[in-house]
């Protein structure tokens, strides 16, 4: 990992917020495309994923889902669920970003796509008694979305339309279809 990458990964912890926020900027969007310094990290991020600040789990869980594509040991499939979790974090805007982002684990192989979707598609049928569920259901459609944008499988996104025909308010089934446009 070159200097420039410890320096952002260091002003994670910064008092500064402004650095804090440059930071994670940064680490996000180069870990969009693939890294050679995953796992000089990965076990870090791993373990900040129960960390007792929200911002470090967060972030932990939006870095791992990104370097799911930079991983070629496949560990992503042991700690997805570990990851998953923190979309139940009872920090609603820690769950929601992490949720946002875990869609890009499928990005990293057919496996890991499986895995995504089954537990998107999971949670959307079965979140009814969550508090904010439309909130939440809204943000596994655009996942969907997201995820059917980058590899254009079909099979994504007659799940999401299918999904989306299981909604019972005709309110919110119009607003999720809104994201098929």
């Amino acid at each position: 990992m070159d200097s420039t990458i410890q320096t952002y990964f260091k002003n994670l912890d910064s008092t500064d917020k402004n650095l804090q926020y440059e930071a994670f900027n940064y680490i996000i969007s180069v870990t969009k495309e693939k890294v050679d310094w995953s796992y000089e990290v990965w076990d870090k991020l791993k373990a900040d994923l129960t960390h007792k600040g929200s911002h470090q789990r967060s972030r932990a869980a939006q870095f791992l889902s990104n370097l799911a594509i930079s991983d070629p040991e496949k560990r992503i499939a042991n700690d997805f669920p570990n990851i998953w979790k923190v979309t139940y974090d009872p920090k609603f805007v820690t769950a929601r970003h992490t949720l946002q982002t875990i869609w890009r684990v499928g990005l990293a192989g057919p496996e890991q796509r499986e895995m995504v979707i089954h537990h998107l598609s999971d949670r959307f049928l079965n979140c009814k008694e969550e508090k904010n569920c439309t909130l939440i259901r809204f943000d596994i459609i655009q996942c969907l979305k997201n995820l059917y944008d980058e590899v254009g499988i079909e099979e994504i996104k007659h799940l999401a339309l299918d999904l989306i025909e299981k909604e019972e308010d005709l309110k919110y089934r119009k607003k999720y279809k809104t994201v098929w446009k």
